[in-house]
């Protein structure tokens, strides 16, 4: 808390508390997302498809092989693939909130004991280092999966791809290659001066 606060967000605490949960669980979920968005680009074994493109090739003869690799876990079927995410994410959501029987009565956010197995949480004053880390890294992942979102609607390429581009060749492969361009995808009144 830096005493910034000009929404009044923080006026109840309770809501507050409730603010910061919903941050932290999204901040770590756009850290993971990140992540998740650059790996199938870069690896040869998923033929380098970009992250938005990637969840489509369950629909490919033969269905989806993750990694690459078929003996990972080969889905075939988009429900079955969806039934099997809601069942274990509400079970790991359920635990993470109630606990589970590697400890009662845990912080919800930062549970660790069992959860901790580096002990990263021993040392007091390390541990709120680590906190204020993770909130501004999950911030800053939160923001780079919406220019993720932005950058595959407007160049239709991943990011690893985009990166690529531009340190091959960075004063013609930057946001200015596709400003008219992306403006004329996406808005069929677009005027054809500047579209042709």
């Amino acid at each position: 808390d830096y005493g910034w606060d000009t929404a009044g967000l923080s006026a109840d605490p309770e809501t507050f508390r409730a603010y910061r949960e919903t941050e932290l669980i999204h901040a770590r979920w756009a850290m993971l997302g990140a992540l998740g968005c650059i790996v199938p680009e870069t690896l040869d074994a998923t033929n380098n498809v970009p992250w938005f493109k990637a969840g489509a090739t369950i629909f490919a003869d033969g269905g989806l092989d993750y990694l690459g690799n078929p003996s990972l876990i080969h889905a075939q079927n988009i429900l079955y693939v969806l039934a099997s995410q809601v069942v274990l994410m509400g079970l790991i959501e359920s635990y993470r909130v109630s606990g589970g029987p590697l400890g009662e009565g845990l912080d919800a956010l930062h549970p660790g004991e069992q959860f901790d197995p580096l002990g990263l949480a021993d040392d007091p004053d390390t541990f709120a280092e680590l906190k204020v880390k993770e909130i501004k890294n999950g911030r800053l992942a939160m923001f780079a999966m919406f220019g993720y979102y932005f950058q595959a609607l407007v160049t239709r390429e991943g990011p690893y791809a985009n990166w690529q581009q531009h340190v091959a060749d960075p004063f013609v492969a930057n946001a200015g290659k596709y400003m008219a361009t992306a403006y004329c995808d996406y808005d069929p009144l677009a005027p054809a001066s500047i579209c042709a």
